[in-house]
């Protein structure tokens, strides 16, 4: 998939949404809590990171960006500070920040 994204070449809805889901999972294995939450549309979002405990409707902070930012954070295929500075990330609110979390897999994670 990450090379389907390299080459530009077409990935099924279904196979995004699969490795956005995992990886969103693995960010929450690593840091659960519900301070902020991380949205990948159209595929998922998931609340993480401890904090201010938060119960119902919007937490205090979000994270939104797209499938491909994504999956390219969470192997490490770019830097949290590269795509906050492109422009490929909205986060707003008191912790909104992965950069110490990311990557969530290793080049041996991947094979």
């Amino acid at each position: 998939m990450i090379l389907s994204y390299e080459h530009n070449l077409e990935i099924s809805k279904t196979t995004e949404q699969v490795a956005v889901k995992y990886c969103l999972q693995l960010l929450h294995e690593k840091v659960p809590g519900n301070s902020v939450e991380v949205r990948i549309p159209p595929h998922a979002a998931v609340q993480v990171i401890e904090g201010i405990k938060h119960k119902r409707g919007t937490p205090p902070a979000v994270i939104e960006m797209d499938a491909k930012t994504w999956i390219h954070l969470a192997i490490g295929k770019t830097t949290w500070v590269t795509a906050k500075s492109k422009g490929l990330i909205s986060a707003s609110g008191e912790r909104a920040d992965l950069s110490t979390v990311l990557p969530l897999l290793s080049a041996q994670d991947l094979g």
